[in-house]
């Protein structure tokens, strides 16, 4: 229990060069006792599989796009210059450099080969490239995370810190290792408490972790091996402090940062699409003891917020947020007493993998607002109509705001939150709370968003109201 295991996500990590003596070394008598997963570098997983946002084809995807042409070379080219350009930003020593650019050209030049090596064995009928495309998914992938742990490892050596680089990527590796496995081999005679491991956010293992968790997986990683070695605590290095809303939205002077909560918090937050970690890690680290600490990286002297399993001292709105949702309706007159339309509805959205945010129901009316691509949707619309053919199914798209805290007892957070949005002119079209008091839902129109989780957080965190504009 002597050492923390510590994650650095990929904006900071573009600026790890001026992490270096504030966070890294944070003191240079004791620089030890801490381990660090890294993601890769800003931008580079999404040149090297598709961008997250705008879905801009990457290697990854313009490799399964084009089996019959190499126009994913040129995706390539583009990851290789960005992926030079950023540890030129970290690096100066000539030699680093030079070693940087040599560890870029052979996992990328390897990956190549690789890549035309498996579009020739898929030339011929036998093999089908669709069922590779997974493997081809991690291993393009662990190249990022590859890449800038080797040059943080290259940068604290330089400032004379013992620090090793630990690629759990699988790299020419032929072992079909678990997890666990894969953690535990590669941490066999590291000592944290004489040299600082530097550890890829990406691990290659036997359960295939971009199968269940995409590019969630560093969260993953950084989670098993905070367990697996007993750490003191984990703590995730983010750009921000997790605070009580968007301070984009409602001002930073009005914000607060939480300070303390619960992992119960944690998963509202990730059901709401603002994770503080992934639902799956935090169980990881919950089962096993370890709290979480979520901090500011460029605030090393802050604490953060604290994230464990107690429950709140006081009940009281920790955070604020929302989420753009659809509203997916299935109405039909002949529901009432009948059974069978939830387990219906729910195999649909399990089979076109839709993600459930909530849930609503009536006597012939199920609503389930839901996460997803509106092209989706659509699929989903279709075999609902199929099945049920008497049966009205419409979508629509909305938004979900929600006030959330480890304990909303007696705080009336539902009735003081609907009065908020009316003093503000504005309407929920629908409002829920479950008997659990850990957060209450309101629907509005997509274009309130914004203003709702101004007027709530206001309301509720604040303690004021925003009161309709109107003219003089």
């Amino acid at each position: 229990m002597s050492h923390t295991v510590e994650k650095i996500g990929g904006t900071s990590m573009s600026r790890v060069h001026e992490l270096r003596d504030t966070l890294l070394i944070a003191d240079p008598a004791r620089p030890y006792g801490r381990i660090f997963v890294v993601s890769a570098f800003g931008g580079i997983t999404d040149l090297l599989l598709e961008h997250k946002k705008s879905g801009e084809p990457g290697v990854y995807a313009a490799f399964a796009s084009g089996e019959e042409d190499h126009g994913w070379l040129a995706a390539l080219d583009r990851a290789r210059q960005a992926m030079t350009d950023a540890h030129r930003v970290v690096l100066d020593h000539p030699g680093d450099l030079e070693r940087a650019d040599a560890f870029v050209r052979d996992r990328l030049v390897g990956a190549q080969n690789c890549l035309i090596d498996l579009q020739r064995l898929c030339s011929y009928g036998h093999f089908r490239l669709a069922e590779h495309m997974l493997h081809t998914r991690e291993l393009l992938s662990g190249l990022g995370e590859a890449h800038s742990a080797f040059v943080t490892t290259l940068m604290l050596q330089r400032a004379g810190v013992q620090a090793r680089f630990v690629d759990l990527s699988g790299w020419r590796d032929t072992d079909d290792l678990t997890l666990e496995e894969r953690i535990s081999g590669a941490m066999a005679g590291v000592d944290p408490q004489t040299e600082m491991p530097i550890v890829t956010g990406y691990a290659q293992c036997r359960e295939g972790l971009m199968r269940e968790f995409d590019r969630g997986y560093s969260e993953v990683t950084f989670s098993r091996l905070a367990a697996l070695t007993g750490a003191r605590e984990a703590i995730i290095h983010k750009e921000f402090h997790l605070s009580s809303a968007d301070p984009r939205l409602v001002g930073t002077d009005a914000v607060r940062k939480l300070g303390r909560t619960n992992y119960d918090v944690a998963d509202q937050l990730s059901n709401m699409g603002m994770e503080a970690i992934h639902p799956k890690a935090a169980k990881t680290l919950r089962q096993s003891g370890v709290p979480l600490r979520v901090t500011n990286a460029f605030e090393p002297d802050d604490p953060g917020t604290l994230i464990d399993d107690q429950p709140a001292t006081v009940p009281a709105v920790e955070i604020v947020t929302g989420l753009n949702v659809f509203a997916l309706e299935l109405f039909e007159q002949d529901m009432v007493g009948a059974k069978g339309y939830d387990a219906a509805i729910l195999e649909v959205l399990t089979r076109h993998k839709v993600r459930i945010v909530s849930k609503v129901s009536n006597a012939n009316t199920i609503t389930h607002y839901v996460d997803s691509s509106l092209k989706v949707l659509r699929r989903v619309e279709k075999d609902l109509n199929d099945r049920y053919p008497s049966a009205c199914v419409s979508s629509r798209a909305v938004a979900m705001a929600a006030a959330i805290g480890r304990d909303l007892d007696g705080l009336a957070v539902l009735s003081r939150g609907l009065n908020a949005l009316a003093a503000a002119g504005l309407e929920a079209m629908g409002a829920t709370q479950g008997p659990r008091a850990v957060d209450v839902q309101f629907i509005v129109e997509r274009d309130a968003l914004a203003g709702t989780i101004t007027a709530l957080h206001a309301a509720l965190v604040e303690d004021r109201t925003v009161r309709l504009a109107t003219a003089a």
